[in-house]
């Protein structure tokens, strides 16, 4: 990979956008490799995640080679040794809202982080955080409080579980965010790696180790690739863009989310979904126009 972000377009509000959502479509198809080895092959989800990481790790290794050990030099290790606690701490709530929320409703939930998120830039990182992106996001916010429906009688207190692993996500984002003025791409994405596998392998251990093998084994090779090219996406879409900014465009996870499901699984929830789905889509795009005709004025 180049050792500077690549030019995507001469718009930075649209290069921030497209990485975004392509870093959504990446995560969309690892979420379905992943449910398949737990669900499906049933692999058990502690080694799933520490074989997943591993893989990407290794695929991460070119990186290395390209650019030579200076990729992994940095005066921030603290910053990243904090960022990467922040995502495994995030991992392990989501993954025990899972175990009493549905899918698509935790996906939802996750959505509240945006608010964490534009917060903390303001707060932290001193970014403007305009009416447009507050309205984009508050509707985008609306959507998934649709889908969720928090007043029914379904609702239980296990579903704040994603909302806590929003949080600790969100701060993992900032901090991200802060590290991509300071360290290249490359490097914030292999020491993500290099730091959760040892995470990951500790709680794989707790569990009960499992070695994969047959299609277990190409599948987690696979995950692992798709986690390395996700993560470095999701890197530029920071690189390109405020935080503020390109953070309604990741609420476009849960239609690709639940198309890859209904792709997949078959799986097609119906209702207020779509409802929800419409308004963070168009909260999306609203904002994104908004951002290319300032910049348009500007030039």
């Amino acid at each position: 990979m180049n050792q500077t972000s690549p030019v995507f377009s001469s718009s930075r509000a649209l290069a921030g956008a497209a990485w975004m959502i392509a870093a959504g479509i990446a995560f969309s198809i690892l979420n379905i490799v992943t449910q398949w080895l737990t669900m499906k092959l049933g692999f058990p989800s502690a080694a799933t995640a520490f074989w997943q990481y591993a893989f990407a790790l290794a695929f991460s290794l070119p990186f290395l080679f390209r650019v030579g050990l200076r990729a992994m030099r940095t005066s921030y290790p603290w910053r990243h040794v904090v960022r990467v606690a922040f995502a495994a701490a995030g991992v392990l709530t989501w993954v025990a809202g899972l175990a009493s929320v549905p899918i698509w409703q935790a996906i939802a939930l996750v959505m509240t982080s945006p608010f964490f998120i534009i917060m903390g830039a303001r707060i932290f990182l001193g970014e403007h955080v305009g009416v447009s992106r507050w309205a984009a996001t508050g509707v985008g916010f609306v959507g998934a409080m649709i889908i969720l429906q928090p007043w029914s009688d379904s609702f239980t207190w296990a579903a704040l579980l994603p909302i806590l692993s929003a949080l600790l996500w969100g701060a993992s984002s900032l901090i991200t965010k802060s590290l991509t003025g300071v360290e290249r791409p490359e490097t914030i994405t292999v020491w993500l790696l290099a730091l959760l596998t040892p995470f990951n392998g500790a709680v794989a251990l707790a569990a009960g180790f499992s070695v994969p093998s047959g299609q277990i084994l190409f599948l987690l090779v696979a995950a692992g690739l798709l986690t390395v090219i996700a993560q470095y996406f999701l890197t530029l879409a920071y690189t390109t863009a405020d935080a503020a900014y390109v953070q309604p465009f990741d609420d476009l996870k849960l239609p690709l989310n639940v198309f890859a499901g209904w792709l997949v699984f078959g799986y097609a929830p119906t209702g207020y979904l779509w409802l929800g789905a419409f308004l963070i889509l168009g909260a999306s795009l609203f904002i994104m126009r908004k951002e290319m005709k300032k910049e348009r004025r500007t030039a």
